[in-house]
C-alpha cells in the first residue's frame, strides 16, 4: 500500500501529459446525426436536463472518476467538483482504497463534497479490491460503506479495470468470485451501484450478468479514449520493466470501442453511461443518440483542471454549448427527443452491429 500515492501521482502525470490515447477509434465518426433544415424549435428553449437515479442533472454529463489518494489530487478534485456544482453535473472520484489504508489521504476525496454540496457524487472502489489479492485482504462491507460516507456519495462505482491490472507490475489479477462480490456490495451498500469499465468496454452478456447481480447502471468505459494499458506501459518503461512495457503496448487497443459498447448494453433496463473517447459536445450527443443516458469525460476535464478553474469552466461551457447546438440542429428540445431521432451508422461500428446481431435504428 505504501506505493499507492506515488502510483496515483504517476497516473496524473502520464494521463495528462503523455501519449496514452488508444489508436483504435471509439466509433463516434461512424455515427451521423440527421440535420433538420427546419428544426422548428428555439435554441434558447433547448433543455439539457436529465434525471439519474431520481436526481436531476442540468446536463447529461459526468465528470469521470479520475483521481485521489495523493496530495496533488486534492486541488484537482476541488477544481472538478466546483465545475460539477456550478454546471449541475455529476462527478466521480478516483479509486478510494488509498483512503481506507491511509486515512491521511481521505481529504483528497472528501474535498469533492465540500466543493460541491449539491452535486451528484459517485464514490469509487475497484472490483479487484473486493477480493483477497495475495497478502492483501478484501475490503470489508464496513470499509466500503466508509468510502461512500466520506464523500456523502449518491452512488458507488465499482470499476472493472482488469486490463490495467494485468499490465501493471503491481496489479491485482485474481478475478475469481468478482461477480459474487459485486452482487454482495449491490445488495448491502444502500446506494445505487454503477459497474464501471475503464477502457475495455462491456459486452451484452457481461452487462446482463451485472444487471442480474443487482447493479443499477453500466458505465461502458469503452476502448478508444485513454488506454490504461498504455498508461501502465509508460510507467513500466520509466522503471525499466520491459516485459510489462511490451505487454501494455500490445494490448493498447484491446477491448470493445465505446460506440459499439453502448449499443451492446442498451435495452437491458439499466441506465447507460458512455465513457471513452468523448472529447466534445458532438461526441456526447452521438453517445446519447445511440441510447446512453449520460456521457462521461475524463482526460479533457483533467487537462483543463490542471490549468485552473477558469480553463475548466471554459471547456465545460464550450462542451454544453455544442451539445445544445446539436440538439437544436436535430430538432430536439430535450435529450429524450434526441434519443428518438434517426441517425445513420456506418464504418466499423456498422460492421460490429451486423456481426453481433444488434438492431439499431438505421444502418448506413
Amino acid at each position: 500500500m505504501d506505493d499507492i500515492p506515488a502510483r496515483k501521482a504517476d497516473h496524473i502525470d502520464v494521463a495528462a501529459n503523455r501519449p496514452v490515447a488508444a489508436s483504435i477509434s471509439p466509433g463516434w465518426d461512424d455515427v451521423t446525426l440527421l440535420h433538420q433544415s427546419l428544426p422548428e424549435i428555439n435554441l434558447s428553449d433547448v433543455d439539457l436536463g436529465v434525471d439519474l437515479f431520481g436526481r436531476h442533472l442540468q446536463a447529461p454529463i459526468v465528470i469521470a472518476s479520475m483521481t485521489g489518494g495523493h496530495p496533488r489530487a486534492e486541488e484537482i478534485n476541488r477544481t472538478l467538483a466546483r465545475a460539477a456544482q456550478e454546471f449541475g453535473l455529476a462527478m466521480g472520484v478516483g479509486s478510494q482504497r488509498a483512503g481506507i489504508r491511509r486515512p491521511e489521504l481521505i481529504p483528497t476525496y472528501a474535498v469533492a463534497r465540500a466543493a460541491a454540496p449539491d452535486a451528484f457524487l459517485i464514490a469509487n472502489v475497484g472490483a479487484p479490491q473486493l477480493i483477497a489479492q495475495r497478502d492483501e485482504p478484501a475490503l470489508t462491507d464496513s470499509e466500503i460503506a466508509r468510502l461512500v460516507a466520506v464523500i456523502q456519495a449518491d452512488a458507488l462505482a465499482i470499476h472493472l479495470n482488469y486490463l490495467q491490472e494485468v499490465v501493471q507490475p503491481e496489479g491485482d489479477t485474481d478475478a475469481r468470485g468478482c461477480l459474487d462480490a459485486v452482487r454482495r456490495v449491490a445488495r448491502t451498500i444502500g446506494v445505487p451501484v454503477i459497474a464501471k469499465e475503464t477502457g475495455a468496454g462491456v459486452t451484452r452478456s457481461q452487462a446482463r450478468a451485472l444487471r442480474d447481480a443487482g447493479v443499477a447502471a453500466i458505465d461502458v468505459g469503452g476502448a478508444g479514449g485513454t488506454s490504461f494499458a498504455l498508461v501502465e506501459a509508460l510507467r513500466a518503461a520509466d522503471r525499466g520493466l520491459s516485459s510489462a512495457e511490451d505487454l501494455g503496448k500490445t494490448l493498447a487497443d484491446w477491448g470493445t470501442p465505446t460506440a459499439a459498447s453502448v449499443l451492446e448494453c442498451v435495452g437491458l433496463g439499466l441506465p447507460i453511461i458512455a465513457t471513452g473517447g468523448i472529447r466534445s459536445g458532438l461526441d456526447a450527443a452521438k453517445a446519447l443518440a445511440l441510447g446512453a443516458d449520460a456521457a462521461s469525460i475524463a482526460r479533457p476535464m483533467l487537462s483543463a483542471a490542471l490549468e485552473g478553474y477558469e480553463a475548466l469552466r471554459q471547456y465545460v461551457r464550450g462542451l454544453l454549448d455544442t451539445l445544445r447546438a446539436v440538439l437544436f440542429l436535430t430538432g430536439s428540445p430535450t435529450v429524450r427527443d434526441l434519443q428518438m431521432r434517426d441517425h445513420v451508422i456506418t464504418g466499423r461500428t456498422a460492421e460490429w452491429i451486423r456481426a453481433r446481431g444488434l438492431v439499431p435504428k438505421l444502418l448506413g
